[in-house]
Formats: C-alpha cells, sequence, structure tokens
C-alpha cells in the first residue's frame, strides 16, 4: 500500500467521469478508498498515516478537514479539487481542473511544510468563524442536498448570507469577548491568506496571513446596515486591517480565545461543529506536508 486516494462521490465535483480521469494521471496501483459516510475520511488518514507514499483526497473542503484530522506530520497529502470552492489547494496553488492537479501532483509536485489552526482541539485547515459566516454555513446545510446528493453551490451561499443578514436586521451587535483584544459583532480567523472565494474572487479579510505563521483575527466591532458595503469592500479587496476603523484583529497569533454572551454557531472550514459558548484557537505550526 504505497498510494492511497480518498474519494467523496458526494462531493459536488466528484463523479464517476472525473474520478476515472484522475485515476488515470496518478501512478499505477494508487488503491481507491471511497468515502459513504461522515468522519469516514478521518478513520482512512488514521489508518494510513505513516504507512503510505501519499495519500490523495479528491473531494471538498469538509473531506480535506476530515483528512487533516486523522493525518501525521509526515506522510504528504495531495489534495484534488472535488469541491464548490475547494479552498485548500485552491490558495495552495494546485491547478482547479481535478484531472490536471492530479498530474500535477503525481508529477512535477514538491512537498511543503504547512500549519494548521485548532479550535477547541478540532483542526482546520484555512479558516474558522464564530456567528454570522457559521450561520450562513448552518442555513446552507439546513437547504439539504440537491437531488443528485451534492451541496448547493456558492449561488446558494450568497443567498443564505443575505437572508441571514436580514433576519437579524442588517444589524449585529457585540456578542463576543476576544480576551485580549475587545467585544466584536462576529470572528473570522484565518491560516491562510484566502477566507474563501466567491466565484473567481478571493475574499481576503485577513491579507498577511499564511501558512508558515500563526492565525490571523479579523473581527467587525459592530455591523450595521450602512457598514455593509464598506466592510465587503474591505474583504474583496484585502486592505490593511491595522488600518481599518471599527475592527479587533490580531496577527500571526499562537492563541485566541473567545468568549460568547450566548451559545453561536461555530464552522471549521465550512463545516459546522454546533453552538459555543467558548471557543480557544491555537495555531499549530509546521504541522503536515502537502504537495503543491
Amino acid at each position: 500500500m504505497s498510494r492511497v486516494l480518498i474519494a467523496n462521490p458526494w462531493a459536488t465535483g466528484v463523479d464517476e467521469k472525473r474520478l476515472e480521469a484522475v485515476r488515470a494521471w496518478l501512478p499505477g496501483g494508487t488503491e481507491l478508498r471511497l468515502t459513504s459516510a461522515s468522519g469516514e475520511a478521518t478513520e482512512i488518514a488514521r489508518e494510513v498515516a505513516g504507512r503510505v507514499e501519499v495519500l490523495y483526497v479528491f473531494g471538498g473542503d469538509g473531506t480535506y478537514n476530515e483528512v487533516l484530522n486523522g493525518i501525521d506530520a509526515t506522510t504528504p497529502l495531495g489534495l484534488i479539487p472535488g469541491g464548490g470552492a475547494s479552498v485548500l489547494p485552491r490558495v495552495l496553488g494546485i491547478p482547479r481542473n481535478a484531472a490536471a492537479a492530479a498530474r500535477h501532483l503525481a508529477g512535477r509536485a514538491v512537498a511543503r511544510r504547512i500549519g494548521l489552526g485548532r479550535v477547541n482541539g478540532h483542526r482546520f485547515g484555512f479558516a474558522c468563524g464564530i456567528g454570522l459566516d457559521a450561520e450562513v454555513v448552518r442555513a446552507v446545510d439546513g437547504l439539504g442536498r440537491r437531488s443528485d446528493g451534492r451541496r448547493p453551490n456558492n449561488a446558494a451561499f450568497a443567498w443564505a448570507g443575505v437572508r441571514t443578514l436580514s433576519r437579524h436586521g442588517f444589524l449585529l451587535e457585540p456578542l463576543l469577548d476576544v480576551r485580549g483584544h475587545g467585544r466584536a459583532a462576529f470572528v473570522l480567523v484565518s491560516n491562510g491568506p484566502a477566507y474563501t472565494y466567491a466565484g473567481l474572487v478571493a475574499v481576503r479579510p485577513t491579507p498577511h496571513a499564511s501558512f508558515e505563521g500563526g492565525l490571523d483575527l479579523f473581527a467587525p466591532a459592530e455591523m450595521r446596515r450602512r457598514d455593509v458595503p464598506r466592510i465587503l469592500r474591505y474583504v474583496i479587496s484585502g486592505g490593511d486591517p491595522a488600518k481599518a476603523r471599527g475592527l479587533v484583529h490580531a496577527h500571526d497569533a499562537d492563541r485566541l480565545e473567545v468568549a460568547c454572551d450566548r451559545p453561536l454557531p461555530l464552522h471549521a472550514d465550512g463545516e459546522d461543529l454546533g453552538d459555543v459558548e467558548h471557543a480557544v484557537f491555537e495555531a499549530e505550526r509546521d504541522a503536515v506536508t502537502v504537495l503543491v
């Protein structure tokens, strides 16, 4: 068992034709392991960690997150885009086409060490949040799967964002205390320069974050209707958080602690982790090996 491919057949961009194309570019003898239930990718990653030359993963950000929570520090990961956004391989510079990504990873790719984040002990690869964006994740999950079993697309996320803000009357009061930094309406914690993507556009609330550094924090003190255009411009343009008004921020942090006034939703890499009243974010520097 020198190489293994984990594939999530329910991911947005994974189907029989794409899977066949991916396998055609991977080294001969690569063992295919299809997931069929939540958490299974974590179990497979734990099983093969330290026993394979490369672990390839064909799925979306949720599948990558599961693998990150099972893999060891040295087994190289080859992340193949198969989700709606596939943020982690995208920000690492992996080709967006699945077959092209497989060809690259099996050919000229080189190993890179990157750090991860942890929230209450759960690893995340690129983004974690409490409040607004976690509410949006939950709202999209509440829509259920499409007729083909796949998650709704980016348009559904955008519409869910508008509906969530509307439900709050476009007013988000400070409900969280970021210990040592200040009060905030919601919290975004990044492990890399892009938090997510809106189509072709990177959403960059923490543009100075890097996979070689610690964690970066973006947390508006409050958000009213008039603030929405300004905050949207900021996260799209990748502004300097030190110069932004009404913003609680941190750069290259090893540890961040957040206390909520009431239970609020938490997500990691777009996966709903339930409601929390307290969260500890920790940087796990130099944590895993990825192929780029």
